[in-house]
């Protein structure tokens, strides 16, 4: 069954002290953040504190995940290795389907064989999201839009809508849904603001995201209130089963439903979204 991953939150890990609340969070996701969190004289310090990250998130229930530094910096190299025994890892601006084979066979080369998380960032990466989404062989299992970069490199303004984004986040989720990929939606800077996280993640919802990447550990409970199935859809779903299991539409490929056409389409997407409510409720 595929889980839900509503909230993947990232965890400077130059703080200690958020790294152990980040255990006790419910995230679906915690993401040890050795790169934009952490400046350059703090690297090999932070480093060091993968270790402890993983023995303590052992038993959270998220994928425990480490965003390295590019492997093109100084310290990409020695953090792939350190990081080869997390339950993924996270690529910074990946732009090329190179950046994911050179990933791999680091990560082969230390034995390991976890999946790969794609950071999609820059124009570059935009234009290459095919190439990268359709990437056999690396193990990739996500796209993260990169929201904060994206703004900066491409000179438009981050309005509350995300008017200038939302072609390049339909595209993301457009490309992991072609290949099976989850596809998380970016950051929202203003953790005071609950109404305009609120805003932007029922956006994400309806782009398609399957949940939100985080900076502030009181995002996790509105994460993962506005993605994954909600009540409404929930129910819907289940009156869509039951009304394809009454014995007046046995065989039938199509039924009406309170003035609508549902195909065998909607009965298949209708028991996906129980089994994801199923789980979110497990």
């Amino acid at each position: 069954m595929r889980r839900l991953i509503r909230s993947a939150l990232f965890v400077p890990a130059s703080k200690p002290r958020a790294i152990q609340k980040a255990a006790h969070l419910g995230a679906d996701m915690l993401i040890l953040d050795l790169e934009d969190a952490v400046g350059p004289g703090e690297k090999e310090a932070a480093r060091a504190e993968i270790d402890l990250a993983l023995r303590l998130w052992e038993g959270s229930g998220a994928i425990r995940a480490i965003r390295i530094n590019g492997l093109q910096t100084h310290w990409g190299s020695s953090d792939l290795g350190a990081a080869a025994r997390a339950d993924a890892i996270v690529l910074p601006k990946v732009e090329q389907v190179g950046d994911l084979h050179e990933a791999r066979s680091a990560l082969s080369a230390h034995g390991s064989s976890i999946p790969l998380w794609a950071m999609i960032e820059t124009p570059k990466s935009l234009l290459q999201l095919p190439g990268i989404a359709a990437a056999t062989g690396t193990g990739l299992a996500g796209l993260i839009a990169g929201t904060n970069d994206l703004c900066k490199d491409l000179h438009c303004l981050p309005d509350q809508d995300r008017l200038a984004l939302r072609p390049h986040l339909a595209q993301i989720v457009c490309a992991a849904r072609a290949y099976g990929l989850y596809a998380l939606d970016g950051v929202y800077n203003r953790f005071l603001d609950p109404k305009g996280f609120r805003s932007e993640a029922e956006q994400g919802h309806i782009l398609g995201f399957d949940g939100k990447s985080l900076i502030h550990p009181n995002q996790v409970e509105l994460a993962h209130l506005y993605f994954g199935p909600s009540a409404q859809e929930l129910e819907h779903a289940a009156r869509v089963v039951a009304a394809f299991a009454s014995p007046e539409n046995a065989g039938k490929g199509v039924i009406s439903l309170d003035g609508d056409m549902i195909e065998r389409l909607h009965l298949e997407a209708a028991r996906s979204l129980l089994a994801m409510g199923s789980d979110n409720d497990a």
